[in-house]
């Protein structure tokens, strides 16, 4: 294993034991994600993507294959990962500092150094200010910053997405994916981020994996080589849009769209 690869998977299958008998979620993947590397996987629902976001946290096993993380086998939950869920999973009674806290408290960090820390990340993510605040006082993309903070209170190397904006309307859904590629650029984490979304994933990714419909597979692998930092502007084009329509083509001929 390269010392520049971070997560390795080589014929990582998952099927699910029920009353009728062996269900294959996942058929063998195979790839690896580089540190610092911004990945994004698309595919129909149901294909399988959270399925393989929750096995590279550590919070499903594979069934066969190997899937490591810095050179390690992933057998359980990491303390080097940090996940940001669709929803913020915001503590409605605590201030946003404090829910931002709450991850030093479950990981018994030093509190000094994690408040510190924590005002650290919230200046970084447009939060100074909203200390005391309480998530209801919040804007939906605030509280997914918040979230985002919370994510890499612990400095995890590898930051995992499950549609963290899939509940936003599209303006702010715009607005936070500047914030992330310009967050994932002062943190230089690797991150994983699963999304239904072409044009998020072509604006914020340095490559992005298509799946297949369920059993999920990796149909294709798209390196996008746009230039770094990107504006809004980009998806307007000729080279965002011939990636979009590449992508779009493996749903459209499995009779498939995004949203």
């Amino acid at each position: 294993m390269s010392d520049d690869i971070l997560i390795e998977a080589a014929g990582v299958t998952k099927v699910y034991q029920t009353r009728d008998g062996a269900v294959e979620s996942l058929k063998p993947l195979d790839f690896s994600i580089r540190k610092g590397e911004f990945v994004s996987v698309v595919g129909p629902s149901g294909c399988g993507k959270s399925t393989l976001l929750k096995m590279v946290a550590g919070l499903l096993p594979i069934t066969a294959g190997q899937l490591r993380l810095a050179g390690q086998p992933i057998s359980g939950p990491r303390k080097d990962v940090g996940i940001v869920f669709q929803s913020a999973v915001l503590l409605a009674w605590r201030s946003v500092l404090d829910n931002i806290l709450l991850q030093a408290e479950m990981r018994r960090m030093p509190m000094g150094q994690a408040r510190e820390r924590a005002l650290q990340l919230m200046e970084m993510a447009g939060l100074s200010g909203f200390e005391g605040k309480y998530p209801w006082q919040l804007s939906g993309g605030m509280q997914q910053r918040a979230s985002i903070c919370r994510a890499l209170l612990h400095d995890p190397a590898l930051l995992l997405m499950d549609e963290p904006f899939g509940a936003l309307d599209a303006m702010t859904r715009e607005k936070m994916n500047l914030e992330l590629q310009r967050i994932w650029a002062e943190s230089r984490k690797t991150v994983l981020l699963i999304t239904h979304s072409i044009p998020e994933a072509i604006f914020l990714s340095d490559r992005v994996l298509v799946m297949s419909e369920r059993p999920g597979s990796i149909a294709a692998v798209y390196d996008i080589d746009l230039p770094r930092m990107r504006t809004l502007d980009v998806m307007g084009t000729p080279e965002f849009a011939k990636y979009a329509k590449q992508i779009r083509a493996h749903f459209f001929s499995e009779g498939i769209l995004d949203h």
